[in-house]
């Protein structure tokens, strides 16, 4: 950079500070260490700390994520286009609905170049509502400002393009996964070799959400529990959460009452409860790459998950474990089970399968290289 301006300036925008600490850790560490400074502008939650532990600058942003307010919307882009204003940064990343929508607009008027990343498509694209559809003409408008607009499975990018919701269809880029650290996620060996005497963990890690099939779960769980009651069936992750998706913490007490469901709580690190579990769940209706999967995997942990964009990008149905049909229990019920009678030798070789498989599609130093690319193009400057 020049002598005016001697430090890169690099913003990341979420809807959740959470969100970039726990997906983006290798791209914020090479980041500060070829000493940019960054931004990371998002609702304060307890990772700002850890954040700036880490040598980033932390603005609290106002974002109401399942909110349909213009007035709060508006709110979030007048925030972003004063901050793009008073510290001109030489490029931003946009994550998550609101970020990529309004953070877009506002770089753009404040003639800030921007890339916008989509990572996962959620509600807009799972539910018909009229909310949904002002969302798709508010994404078209926007998705013209950004340098790329990047999207981590193949079907979310043509789900765009068919839609015709790309203005720039030729900007579209595909990342393929935001990644996983493969030495902080080691291959651990399954825990357990004699069900039912040593019993079986199910765990299902992720926000509390009936999108991503606690339901399912939960009905998965009844049934098998009254034919084999030494399965467990685990939830890890934060209830009550700003998504219109939302399970409550009293829905969740009751499941707990009734003895069907462990609550887990929530936690900064999973590979405990990954570890000591049997096999990791996911029966979403809709995913960007689920970054659960790909730990678990990566882990050595068989897989059951909905057969839809994103969680097929990483289970490979039958070699590191089972796909189900979206949407029905009945489907993820018969999946558990196949999961549950399988040999331990036989589910050992699907851990193996899925960690060499991450190894060779989703190694975060891959995601990181791509990034620093894309800053090269787009600021001149190679870290």
């Amino acid at each position: 950079m020049t002598a005016e301006n001697p430090r890169l300036r690099i913003a990341l925008v979420c809807n959740t500070a959470w969100a970039i600490h726990t997906y983006r850790r290798g791209l914020l560490r090479m980041l500060v260490s070829r000493g940019v400074e960054v931004t990371v502008l998002a609702p304060r939650d307890r990772t700002f700390p850890l954040l700036e532990e880490m040598g980033c600058r932390c603005v609290e942003l106002p974002v109401a994520s399942k909110g349909t307010n213009p007035r709060d919307d508006l709110r979030t882009l007048a925030a972003l286009y004063r901050e793009y204003r008073a510290t001109r940064p030489h490029l931003v990343f946009h994550y998550t609905i609101k970020p990529n929508i309004y953070g877009s607009v506002a770089a753009k008027l404040a003639g800030v170049p921007s890339i916008a990343v989509t990572t996962g498509l959620g509600y807009v694209f799972i539910q018909q509502s009229r909310t949904a559809n002002v969302a798709k003409k508010l994404y078209r408008f926007a998705f013209r400002f950004p340098r790329e607009v990047w999207f981590l499975n193949q079907d979310d990018r043509q789900a765009f393009i068919d839609q015709n919701l790309l203005v720039h269809p030729e900007r579209a880029r595909l990342l393929h996964g935001e990644g996983v650290d493969l030495n902080d996620y080691a291959y651990s060996p399954l825990p357990r070799a004699n069900p039912p005497a040593d019993g079986f963990i199910f765990i299902l890690i992720g926000r509390l959400l009936w999108d991503k099939g606690v339901a399912e779960y939960v009905d998965a769980a009844r049934r098998l529990r009254v034919q084999y009651p030494y399965a467990r069936f685990q939830l890890l992750g934060p209830v009550g959460v700003d998504n219109p998706s939302a399970i409550t913490r009293a829905e969740v007490d009751a499941w707990q009452r009734e003895g069907v469901i462990e609550y887990l709580g929530e936690t900064h690190d999973v590979r405990e409860p990954v570890s000591n579990a049997d096999c990791v769940v996911l029966p979403s209706y809709r995913e960007g790459v689920p970054r659960t999967l790909m730990e678990a995997s990566a882990m050595g942990r068989p897989i059951v998950a909905t057969d839809v964009p994103g969680c097929r990008e990483v289970v490979e149905d039958g070699v590191t474990g089972f796909l189900c049909e979206v949407k029905s229990a009945d489907s993820l019920a018969q999946q558990l089970e196949r999961m549950l009678l399988l040999g331990h030798a036989a589910r050992g070789e699907m851990g193996v399968a899925g960690r060499t498989k991450v190894t060779r599609e989703f190694d975060e130093n891959a995601v990181v290289d791509r990034y620093k690319g894309t800053i090269r193009a787009v600021t001149g400057v190679s870290l």
